[in-house]
C-alpha cells in the first residue's frame, strides 16, 4: 500500500539547515521529493547539504542569511520565489542557547537568545505568509524544545524564547486555519547532533536514566516527526506541539 505525502515538487525552506537537526530535516524532505531551500548563517555548510540532496537526485538551493534580520529574510524569500517558486513548507529550525545561571547573566545574552529563537521564527514566518495566504496553501513547523515546555535550569532565556514560539505557533494556527495553512511545532529532547554529542556523552549515564526509552534522540527522530507534520498524513492537525523526547516529558 502506498500513500501520497503530498510533498512532490513542493518548495520547502529549512532554516538552520546546514548542520545538525536542520540538515537531517533538509535531507529527509529532499528524499520525498521536495525542492529544498537550505538557509544557514554560513553558506558553506548549507552548500554541503544541498550537494548531498542533489547527488541523491533531488533539487536543492543553498542560501546564507541571518534570520534575525527581517530585510535579509524577505530578500531571501523573494529570491526563492524567483528561482524555485513560492514557499509552501517552512521549517524554522535555526536556533541556539547561551548556558549559564540567570542570576549571573547579562541582558546582551538574553537579547541574543530571544532574537535568534523567537524573532528569527517570526521574521521567517512573516516573510513567507503573504504567498501562502494568497494561494491558501502552506505548512509551517517550528522546532522548539522541551525546555520551552517545562523549563530548563541554566537555559532560562532560551527556554523563554522557545516558550514564546510555542504560543506563537498556537496563535498562528488559530489565525491561519481559515486559509488552509497549518502551523505546528516539534519539541526535541536531548539530541545527539555533531555539535552537542561530545557534551552529552560526558553525562550519558546520568542523562539516559531520565529517558524511558533508554537512549537520547538522534536528528533522524526529529526529521521523521517534521515529515509527518508537513505531509498529508497530518492534514487535520494544527496548533499542536509534538514532543520527540523518548518520554523525557509526558505533559
Amino acid at each position: 500500500m502506498s500513500f501520497d505525502l503530498g510533498l512532490q515538487d513542493q518548495v520547502a525552506l529549512v532554516t538552520g539547515g546546514g548542520q545538525g537537526i536542520g540538515a537531517e530535516i533538509a535531507r529527509t524532505l529532499g528524499r520525498v521529493g521536495c525542492k529544498v531551500v537550505i538557509v544557514d548563517l554560513a553558506k558553506e555548510p548549507a552548500e554541503n547539504v544541498a550537494k548531498e540532496i542533489k547527488e541523491q537526485g533531488g533539487t536543492s538551493l543553498a542560501l546564507a542569511a541571518d534570520v534575525t534580520s527581517f530585510p535579509a529574510v524577505t530578500s531571501l524569500v523573494d529570491e526563492v520565489k524567483n528561482t524555485l517558486g513560492a514557499t509552501s513548507v517552512l521549517v524554522n529550525c535555526a536556533g541556539g542557547g547561551t548556558r549559564g545561571w540567570f542570576v549571573e547573566s547579562v541582558p546582551e545574552t538574553w537579547e541574543r537568545d530571544i532574537r535568534l529563537n523567537l524573532l528569527g521564527v517570526m521574521n521567517c514566518t512573516r516573510a513567507v505568509l503573504p504567498d501562502m495566504v494568497e494561494r491558501k496553501k502552506g505548512v509551517i513547523v517550528n522546532i522548539v524544545s522541551e525546555a520551552g515546555r517545562v523549563g530548563e535550569a541554566g537555559l532560562a532565556a532560551y527556554a523563554a524564547a522557545k516558550g514564546g514560539v510555542i504560543s506563537f505557533t498556537k496563535s498562528l494556527a488559530r489565525e491561519l486555519g481559515r486559509y488552509g495553512i497549518r502551523v505546528n511545532a516539534v519539541a526535541p529532547g536531548a539530541t545527539m547532533t555533531p555539535r552537542l554529542a561530545p557534551r552529552l556523552m560526558e553525562k550519558w549515564d546520568k542523562m539516559v536514566k531520565s529517558y524511558p526509552l533508554g537512549r537520547l534522540g538522534e536528528p533522524q527522530d526529529i526529521a521523521k516527526a517534521v515529515l509527518f507534520l508537513v505531509s498529508e498524513m497530518s492534514g487535520f492537525v494544527t496548533g499542536q506541539v509534538l514532543s520527540v523526547s523518548g518520554g523525557y516529558t509526558m505533559v
